[in-house]
């Protein structure tokens, strides 16, 4: 019995390795040719996805023109009407504050044009004032302090006035000498005649072109008669008991 299966069993392997033998030889021998087939209808759209990572802020670009106005706007409406005012005291304490103003303002200007020091004598006090002025206005300007244009009427005054000159670095300052009421006749500016004392440079006075009837003093202490419209630098002069 047991051989019976045996065999059997021998017979049974024998058919499957005949059959596995025989496909082997059918698979190698078999050649299959793939050919593409025809396109497909395209699908349905997908979802649209997330949006991205924002990207970097690029360059600030050029600035552009102006653009032109635009139309004007209707008028505002009206302001409420202002509180009376009785301002007649206001303006009149105003102008007063606008004439010691001016007053203090001229004052500064005369003392920072005049040059820094002064010369004395016994009985006067001489100041160069470093700014330029017709003749009738630098008289009005030293009349105005108290004083007059300088009248240098003897050797000692003039040649401390023209050292004074010419320390400051000018050239020639108008004094206190005219003939503007009589011509050839020269007076001080107090109006007394000029005694034996005199300093005029060689060939003065000459009163060239008719129209010189104020007198300058040179930094070599030196007189020239000259027209009284000329601007030029100017002495005053004070009274020690005045001052």
């Amino acid at each position: 019995m047991k051989r019976a299966l045996a065999l059997i069993g021998l017979a049974f392997l024998s058919v499957l390795w005949a059959g596995g033998a025989q496909q082997t030889v059918d698979d190698t021998c078999s050649v299959q040719i793939l050919v593409p087939g025809l396109k497909g209808d395209a699908g349905q759209k997908g979802d649209k996805g997330a949006p991205g990572r924002p990207g970097r802020v690029g360059p600030t670009g050029e600035k552009g023109e102006k653009g032109d106005s635009g139309d004007i706007g209707p008028p505002g409406p009206n302001g409420e009407p202002g509180i009376p005012c009785e301002c007649g005291q206001l303006r009149k304490a105003v102008g007063e504050t606008d004439n010691q103003v001016a007053q203090i303002t001229a004052e500064l200007k005369f003392i920072k044009h005049a040059v820094a020091g002064v010369r004395e004598t016994e009985q006067k006090i001489y100041l160069l004032v470093r700014e330029e002025k017709r003749l009738v206005d630098a008289q009005l300007a030293c009349q105005g302090r108290g004083g007059s244009l300088a009248m240098p009427k003897d050797e000692a005054a003039n040649g401390l006035l023209a050292a004074y000159v010419a320390q400051a670095g000018l050239a020639r300052v108008f004094i206190g000498i005219n003939d503007l009421e009589r011509e050839g006749t020269f007076v001080y500016a107090d109006r007394s005649p000029m005694q034996t004392f005199s300093q005029w440079r060689s060939g003065e006075p000459n009163n060239a072109y008719d129209d010189e009837d104020c007198v300058e003093l040179v930094a070599s202490g030196g007189w020239n008669d000259v027209a009284c419209h000329l601007t030029m630098h100017f002495l005053c002069e004070f009274d020690k008991e005045h001052v």
